[in-house]
């Protein structure tokens, strides 16, 4: 697998993310989905196998589990200059005050919460999950420059948030001499596309790379249009709004060309994201084998023109959805 840099910063990752939201203790996570450790290692050791050096978790996934679990597996897989660590804040972990959002508590003993989950003295990739409306946005930028200072974090990005939010955070970081965001990671796939119409252009105009979460729309273009999805689907609260009558003409379209290549519906909605401008690299869930060579087939996949307008041009506006 190639490697890309992310947005114009010079971090280099895989062209693929594997998120890690998919594996943590689901007994003391409280995510009935979960994978535990034993069932996320040879899926995680294949998607390395594969190129993907790069993993993407969370301080609050299943209550801190996941980021435990990713460290061990990183740890298996070699050398730490060799992988990419991305982790995020802003949802609550724990019942106690400064528990939540991005003020100057919560980050500086989250960052260190989050390293000692994943056994490391540094991620590659410190996120901040969602915009805080409460907390001054210059206390959260300095406080995230103070992370980057300190060596705990190598970069800073952000997480599904209004342009309007992103770019003032921006300004506030320039204005300050603060640590500006090298990446945006945003819910974006063939049924959600609302965020061409400002943050992608936005982040393309100011070198911000996009990692995508849900290329694959909760597996709904996946899929023929009305069948059976995983149990996890079923709980999913943003895949729901995906699920609206004017998708099917899509998710018709990516069957048919799925059909017409010979490969599975995952590998075509997949090299379509892959292939837009602004993305840097797709955060891809894995709960099987099976689904990384998917990722694999799908980067490698180059769509036509035609095939391309055929899968864009049933698309109607919506209200964006996932933050």
């Amino acid at each position: 697998m190639k490697t890309v840099r992310l947005g114009k910063s010079g971090l280099e990752i895989s062209a693929a993310v594997l998120g890690m939201m998919s594996y943590g203790d689901p007994i003391r996570g409280g995510s009935s989905w979960a994978l535990d450790i034993n069932a996320a290692r040879p899926i995680v050791r294949a998607a390395f196998d594969a190129g993907i050096t790069t993993f993407d978790t969370s301080n609050n996934y299943s209550a801190g589990t996941s980021e435990q679990i990713t460290g061990e597996l990183v740890k298996e897989l070699g050398p730490r200059e060799n992988m990419q660590i991305f982790t995020k804040v802003f949802a609550p972990v724990r019942e106690s005050r400064n528990a939540f959002g991005l003020s100057r508590v919560a980050i500086l003993r989250e960052i260190d919460a989050s390293l000692s989950r994943l056994g490391t003295d540094y991620v590659d990739l410190y996120q901040i999950h969602r915009f805080d409306p409460v907390t001054p946005i210059e206390e959260t930028m300095e406080a995230l420059h103070d992370v980057v200072k300190s060596g705990k974090a190598r970069y800073i990005g952000a997480s599904s948030m209004w342009a309007w939010q992103f770019a003032q955070l921006q300004h506030a970081a320039a204005t300050n001499g603060f640590t500006k965001f090298i990446a945006m990671q945003d819910q974006y796939n063939l049924l959600q596309r609302e965020e061409e119409r400002e943050m992608h252009p936005f982040a393309e105009a100011t070198g911000v790379g996009v990692i995508p979460w849900a290329p694959l729309a909760s597996g709904y273009v996946t899929r023929p249009w009305g069948a059976d999805g995983s149990g996890r689907a079923a709980l999913d609260q943003f895949g729901m709004s995906l699920q609206r009558d004017s998708n099917r003409e899509i998710v018709d379209a990516v069957e048919a060309i799925a059909s017409e290549r010979g490969v599975p519906m995952a590998q075509v909605a997949l090299a379509w994201v892959a292939g837009r401008s602004a993305v840097s690299a797709p955060i891809v869930g894995a709960t099987k084998p099976h689904h990384i060579d998917d990722v694999v087939a799908g980067l490698e996949l180059e769509l036509t023109a035609d095939e391309v307008q055929r899968l864009e041009s049933p698309y109607s506006p919506r209200h964006p959805s996932g933050f």
